[in-house]
């Protein structure tokens, strides 16, 4: 959700009669409603006392929101080698990165300010994140620690005390991992939303006013999904449903900042939705706060997909996410 267009506003958003309405107060409480819900959903399933130690994770199974070990950088097949992801990491971050730095010499930092650009870093991060844990599997394999489908390989001496692999509790992840995870689902929300925004929103209108796309343009509202598309075939993440938390603390941390820096400086808004001085902006607040859902549920169904097909196709060889 982003051009090289800037809508001149003429309202001054530094005023208190701006801000002191019923329709800033409305807007706010569909803010907080986001707000609300989403702390709820991570209390409820991501809550100290969901994390599961390994002898619980024997007895009990897989508890929704846990995140084992090696699925950060293990591949969902077991025959393609966790050296495929890192490169194929490596060269997306490359990718985003280069296309993030000519986007800014090119259109200038004000850019930043529009929620396509945030998520177009994150993607990066996303990827980055992703190089480095990556790296971290590979070298775990080189050093015969684990094996490429993640199976931790046993010592000398742990064999000769009658020990063998299929005793093995998977072993929960780390911080890295969780905050891999939860930046992963976090890009699956964001991307649909700018993406399909752009092209189906923003881009026939722009089209309508004679507006000549260029390569960065394109490059900033197709590379992020293409590239998370195509680590998620790859991956071995999964895709709890109530992860949608961060997607919203995210979307409404980028409202929150846009309403600070207006209230300190009289600047055009990114988006003409955003602007709380028209009538229909609680409308609009809303309508964007329930639209974060189909787009979750897109990719959601993506995953879906991806996991029926490869079940069918590869039944032997696909680590199934149960």
């Amino acid at each position: 959700m982003g051009a090289s267009w800037h809508p001149v506003t003429t309202t001054d958003t530094t005023s208190l009669d701006y801000w002191l309405n019923w329709r800033v107060v409305v807007s706010a409480i569909w803010v907080l409603s986001s707000i609300v819900i989403a702390s709820i959903l991570i209390w409820k399933y991501e809550g100290s006392h969901h994390h599961q130690e390994e002898e619980e994770i024997r007895s009990q199974g897989r508890r929704v929101g846990t995140l084992y070990d090696d699925e950060s950088w293990r591949p969902c097949l077991k025959g393609i080698h966790p050296a495929w992801l890192l490169s194929f990491r490596v060269a997306s971050f490359s990718i985003l990165l280069a296309l993030l730095i000519v986007d800014i010499i090119v259109e200038g930092r004000r850019n930043l300010y529009y929620y396509t650009h945030w998520t177009l870093v994150l993607v990066t991060i996303y990827f980055g994140l992703g190089s480095l844990l990556s790296f971290y599997g590979c070298l775990q394999i080189f050093l015969n620690k684990v094996s490429p489908d993640g199976v931790e390989i046993k010592s000398n001496s742990d064999m000769e005390d009658g020990s063998h692999i299929g005793s093995i509790a998977p072993k929960t992840a780390g911080f890295w991992s969780y905050l891999f995870q939860i930046i992963y689902q976090i890009n699956a929300g964001a991307v649909m939303l700018t993406d399909c925004v752009f092209w189906f929103i923003i881009f026939p209108f722009l089209a309508t006013k004679n507006y000549h796309l260029n390569l960065t343009l394109i490059g900033v509202h197709s590379a992020n999904a293409v590239f998370l598309l195509g680590d998620t075939a790859l991956n071995s993440l999964w895709f709890p449903w109530f992860r949608i938390a961060y997607f919203l603390l995210w979307t409404t941390i980028y409202v929150i900042f846009q309403w600070i820096i207006h209230a300190i400086i009289p600047l055009w808004w990114p988006y003409t939705f955003l602007d709380l001085s028209s009538p229909r902006a609680p409308m609009w607040y809303l309508g964007v706060a329930l639209l974060q859902i189909p787009c979750y549920a897109v990719f959601s169904l993506t995953m879906r997909l991806k996991c029926f097909l490869l079940v069918r196709w590869f039944p032997q060889s696909y680590h199934y996410v149960k």
